[in-house]
């Protein structure tokens, strides 16, 4: 009898267990392999080649500051370029059959998850993740990819037939077609999810696709580009673009070759630069993804250890750096005391180091600038407030670098305190005391962001008007491996109201690679 090969584990935030050996195993073996590829040089991306740039730019890892490699700094010539290219190449990619389309980018997917241990060795490597969030994220990438290609399938291409009113020699279909290029332009928090999410989806739409990296994850962009080209997309039609915002981002935002641009980053420049400016000439779809000040309410009915974890889990995973972290929490004033108990006991039990080393569930900051706003907000709290627990600059043999910093929980802010409205994107956390269910709801309303929200409450009445009444787009009920965090494609779909997002539409979600496309009405009389 012929051996069968083991299924692959599967991962995602809500399953991964740090007691997996297994796992672990696999990820020192990824890990081995990824070492082996530290502090080369790469290139950009173009029409199907590798293409070296005059200028480079070197990416050191947060961990330990050693160097995970030197990256082309593109040119706007090089976006030029680029623009070419996928315009050359949208209409035979838009032509190709859907089922072959999503043939070849479910070939993607596979390939992906094929590699998902090295692919997580190296983000850790690069941004600090720890091996159990890394997992998670390079398997949500491959699934982002899957489910926009099942709900490609699902709904028979989007070609749809319609009435005709009585009249039989009348045919008319609705037709979803690509719009032609698509600028993807991504963040450091989820190298590979929000960038291979929203390319796979733009792409299995039948566009092409420019990319740009995060300049704090350039290494992550260059394997999903090298994954891309492997698994067969034809010349031109994915291309990545490395280097400063200012250079190759600016170029996508103005370039008149751009049909379709996503961006995933904060409020400031995704709403008030991106969403403004880049449909100048005539209206174009833009999809921004921004950030979050997502609240946690704990009810005086909720399990409190339940809410401590999840809470501890949403507000410091990855050092608070997601859209989705919880950074600000109410609890009813009669368990505000026991809650705050439960909370200081699990964030001091949070160990924290090298990411990469299976006993450090929190690694550091990934830059300078991170460390600068977590300074400034701990100064302001232990100024404006009181710090419960944290807020120190961590050093030792155990820290490596100087981005290690404790996770803070702070107490006794004023209502109007700029740490309950903006969105830090560091580990800390702000806690205080309600009285009715009402004020609660009034003050995690009280933002311009609306992405994620949890609530803790034993009582389903109490749950049915948190439903009711929370303005966010994805929102937690007593859960525990996160308040505020953890979606998954076709399980949470993920996206953001108000100041979060320009769409309404969630990844991961039932409405989401219907983006990037536009309806055409065919008419036919016999």
């Amino acid at each position: 009898m012929a051996a069968t090969s083991e299924p692959r584990l599967k991962i995602t935030y809500a399953t991964l267990r740090n007691d997996n050996e297994k796992l672990h195993a696999s990820y020192d073996a990824g890990l081995s392999v990824a070492r082996g590829e530290l502090g080369g040089s790469h290139g950009i991306f173009i029409n199907g080649e590798w293409r070296n740039s005059e200028e480079t730019f070197e990416k050191l890892s947060p961990i330990d500051g050693s160097l995970v490699g030197r990256f082309a700094k593109g040119t706007r010539q090089d976006v030029l370029d680029a623009v070419a290219a996928a315009r050359a190449a949208a209409p035979g990619w838009a032509r190709m059959p859907w089922r072959e389309r999503i043939g070849v980018m479910r070939r993607m997917a596979e390939m992906i998850s094929e590699r998902q241990m090295e692919l997580a060795a190296l983000m850790a490597i690069e941004v600090g993740k720890n091996r159990l969030e890394a997992l998670g994220d390079v398997e949500e990438t491959a699934d982002l990819i899957r489910y926009y290609c099942d709900q490609i399938e699902a709904n028979d291409g989007f070609d749809r037939p319609m009435g005709n009113l009585g009249d039989a020699t009348v045919h008319t279909r609705s037709v979803l077609k690509p719009h032609g290029v698509w600028a993807v332009i991504s963040p450091f928090n989820f190298p590979m999810a929000l960038s291979g999410g929203p390319a796979g989806g733009a792409l299995a739409a039948g566009n092409t696709v420019v990319y740009k990296p995060s300049s704090d994850a350039p290494l992550c962009g260059v394997k999903l580009a090298e994954i891309a080209d492997l698994a067969g997309l034809p010349r031109g039609v994915f291309n990545m673009v490395s280097g400063p915002g200012a250079v190759v981002g600016a170029e996508l935002q103005e370039n008149a070759g751009i049909d379709g641009l996503l961006f995933t980053g904060s409020f400031e420049i995704g709403f008030n630069h991106v969403f403004k400016e880049f449909s100048r000439r005539y209206p174009k779809p833009v999809i921004v993804e921004m950030g979050g000040k997502n609240p946690a309410i704990v009810s005086a009915r909720a399990d409190l250890e339940e809410a401590a974890e999840g809470v501890m889990r949403s507000a410091f995973g990855y050092g608070g750096q997601k859209c989705s972290a919880c950074s600000r929490v109410y609890v009813q004033a009669p368990v505000f005391d026991a809650f705050l108990d439960q909370l200081v006991a699990k964030t001091k039990a949070i160990t924290i180091g090298d990411p990469t080393d299976r006993r450090n569930w929190l690694g550091p900051l990934v830059n300078a600038g991170a460390l600068a706003k977590y300074e400034a907000a701990v100064a302001e709290a232990r100024r404006d407030g009181r710090i419960l627990f944290g807020g120190e600059w961590l050093s030792g043999p155990a820290y490596p670098s100087n981005l290690y910093v404790s996770p803070t929980i702070v107490v006794d802010l004023p209502p109007e305190h700029r740490i309950w409205s903006d969105e830090l994107f560091v580990p800390l956390v702000a806690v205080a005391p309600f009285e009715s269910l009402d004020e609660a709801f009034e003050r995690a309303n009280d933002t311009i962001y609306g992405l994620t929200a949890g609530f803790f409450s034993e009582d389903r009445e109490e749950i049915t008007r948190f439903e009711e009444a929370i303005e966010a787009g994805v929102i937690y009920i007593n859960r525990r491996a996160g308040a505020t965090t953890g979606a998954w494609p076709g399980i949470q779909p993920f996206g953001g109201w108000k100041g979060s997002g320009t769409t309404g539409k969630a990844s991961g979600g039932l409405y989401y690679v219907q983006q990037f496309m536009r309806e055409q009405s065919q008419t036919l009389v016999d």
